[in-house]
């Protein structure tokens, strides 16, 4: 695949993922938080799965265990800065709070996820020139992480008064990021073998930090240990299965 072609992978990626969440919180009106919880257990079992098997291992192949482990820093450490100096919640509380403030986090929010998208956009280009597959698996799971930042974005348009549509553009329109990162990370990653074992690390420790910062805190606040348990053994279990089979 060439660059664009990845670039819209990744783009297809954060758009379908965020628009979906856009739409459920329009579809559904409160999932319970069991169901929630477990599936971003689940979510984060599979992702651990592809991060030790597939990521670091193709990282160590290509260019050693020096590059992976730096791959990996930067990931870990980019992320913690994402995280701490952007907008960026899963969850949204329905304080008795005016129309305008409702738009003004839900805008900040979309911003705050766009942002965060580009470097995650990053991981998926570096994993399509790692291999295809790699690549794909990596779009679907992060598609499916966010969901529910989607989710998070709608909830206080909703509250604002923005109708279905603008509610669905204004999610979709925060993964459009991904594309342009995930173009960036194919043109990264193909410069030479020692920067693509970086590059993986890189999507490991982004893989990483999200797993560890939001999936498994987040499953644990919602569904309570043992689901999440439950949910992180059976997505380690078929994330083995998939990286080993396919």
């Amino acid at each position: 695949m060439n660059w664009f072609e990845i670039g819209m992978m990744g783009m297809l990626a954060g758009v379908i993922g965020t628009g979906a969440g856009g739409l459920l919180s329009i579809l559904v009106k409160k999932p319970t938080p069991r169901f929630t919880g477990t599936i971003l257990a689940f979510a984060a079992g599979i992702m651990l799965s592809i991060i030790f098997l597939e990521l670091i291992g193709e990282a160590i192949a290509f260019s050693g265990s020096m590059a992976a482990i730096v791959g990996l820093t930067l990931g870990m450490v980019i992320f913690y800065f994402l995280d701490h100096y952007l907008p960026h919640h899963h969850t949204v509380t329905a304080e008795d709070t005016p129309f305008n403030s409702y738009l003004k986090k839900g805008t900040l929010l979309a911003l705050g996820i766009g942002l965060h998208n580009l470097p995650e956009g990053l991981a998926i280009g570096s994993g399509y020139v790692g291999s295809t597959e790699l690549g794909l698996s990596l779009a679907i799971l992060i598609g499916l992480h966010n969901i529910p930042e989607g989710m998070a974005v709608a909830a206080p348009l909703k509250q604002g008064g923005y109708n279905y549509g603008k509610i669905i553009a204004v999610t979709a329109l925060a993964g459009v990021p991904m594309g342009l990162g995930a173009m960036i990370g194919a043109a990264i990653g193909s410069i030479s073998n020692n920067v693509l074992g970086i590059s993986l690390g890189f999507a490991g420790g982004a893989m990483l930090y999200i797993v560890c910062d939001e999936l498994i805190p987040d499953a644990y606040e919602s569904a309570g240990a043992h689901l999440s348990i439950l949910g992180i053994f059976a997505g380690t279990i078929l994330g083995i299965l998939f990286t080993t089979w396919f």
